[in-house]
């Protein structure tokens, strides 16, 4: 039986999600409906496969290996896992350079 792990959305992820939902709602709010319901049935799998997504590769070229992302396209939702917890950090827009979003969150902290 494999173990299942808590799966834990940090305020920043649940912003990147609300503000992606909001955005697509003005246009469509069946669509906005479509991609929330898409991603969280997506990182909801992360309950029993944490490992399931693949090392940020921006990250990796840095040296920081322990986060992972899911490609939910045209998104990326970046994670962790930490013994029987994973944490859900960001959710950005695949489109985007992730060295530049993740840059100008730490300048704004």
């Amino acid at each position: 039986m494999n173990e299942l792990y808590q799966v834990y959305w940090s305020k920043t992820a649940e912003s990147d999600l609300i503000a992606i939902i909001l955005f697509i709602r003005n246009t469509s709010p069946q669509a906005a409906a479509n991609v929330f319901a898409n991603i969280k049935d997506k990182t909801s799998d992360l309950v029993l496969f944490p490992d399931r997504g693949r090392i940020v590769p921006e990250l990796l070229a840095q040296g920081i290996g322990h986060y992972r992302e899911l490609i939910i396209p045209p998104w990326r939702v970046i994670y962790r896992f930490s013994g029987d917890a994973v944490y859900v950090l960001s959710v950005l827009d695949s489109r985007r350079n992730v060295e530049d979003v993740l840059l100008d969150r730490l300048i704004r902290e």
